[in-house]
């Protein structure tokens, strides 16, 4: 509406006026120009133009959507955060949806961000066991951040959708979104975890040294094996035409040798 007050000295006025209108997040940063024209302006007009600051706008997460033009089997599972409003069925939950905004996930265990970017659905291409586990998304705007945990459970259970305190999951194979307080589902891709690449990277190099050192342990060990007791053997030949160790110890307990005393003995 409009307020028009006379001031006091009867020549000026002030002109109030005020517009309520519904707003999205697309309205963030428009230009509203407000024009007056009065009497006293003489056939002119005012003008005042100020930028939208859109913070907040409420909107049912599933439009109202019937039962029945729920994701089936073959579609996108949804997960949806269950807010427990009071009197507000899981279907119809007010869920805000902050202009501009930023989202962050993260897995609970992992020290890599899954992903970071303004889009509020985080997608599982190709849903697997090892990804059962407590997810993270931290949501930030200029009207400050919020944090929501989701529990998914693959297990191969039937297709369904639900809320933290308990999920179904797709069978593997199967794409996943887990999404964040936005009636609006887009793609996104994660970006992968790099901790578990790292892990591979240092098992197999650790695997690779201990299978070197093995190898050389069992190369030394044959090694020593097959040349043990060669210097003494040598030694106990006594001269090179020793046809072998066991000859010359025989020849050295095998008496006298033309006439003479002479014994030799070997340790």
């Amino acid at each position: 509406g409009t307020e028009v007050v006379e001031d006091p000295n009867g020549k000026t006025f002030t002109v109030t006026s005020r517009v309520e209108f519904r707003v999205t997040k697309e309205d963030n940063e428009v230009e509203v120009t407000c024009t007056v024209d009065h009497e006293s302006l003489q056939n002119s007009e005012r003008s005042t133009t100020q930028k939208l600051q859109v913070h907040c706008t409420w909107g049912d997460i599933l439009g109202g959507l019937e039962p029945s033009l729920l994701p089936g089997a073959a579609d996108p599972f949804w997960l949806i955060p269950n807010l427990n409003f009071p009197g507000k069925s899981r279907g119809l939950t007010p869920v805000p949806c902050l202009s501009p905004q930023e989202f962050l996930w993260e897995k609970e265990g992992s020290d890599a961000p899954l992903q970071l970017s303004s889009d509020s659905v985080l997608i599982f291409p190709f849903l697997n066991k090892s990804d059962s586990g407590t997810y993270v998304c931290t949501a930030t705007s200029s009207m400050g951040s919020v944090v929501a945990k989701y529990n998914l459970d693959v297990s191969g259970c039937t297709a369904g959708w639900s809320c933290w305190d308990g999920a179904s999951a797709p069978p593997a194979g199967s794409q996943l979104l887990l999404s964040f307080l936005s009636p609006a589902w887009a793609d996104a891709s994660p970006v992968p975890s790099t901790s578990s690449t790292y892990h591979a990277m240092i098992g197999g190099v650790v695997a690779v040294i201990v299978f070197l050192l093995l190898s050389l342990l069992i190369v030394l060990g044959h090694y020593l094996i097959r040349h043990k007791g060669t210097y003494l053997t040598h030694e106990a030949k006594g001269s090179d035409d020793a046809p072998d160790a066991d000859t010359a110890i025989i020849n050295a307990e095998g008496g006298q040798a033309g006439g003479d005393d002479k014994k030799e003995y070997f340790i």
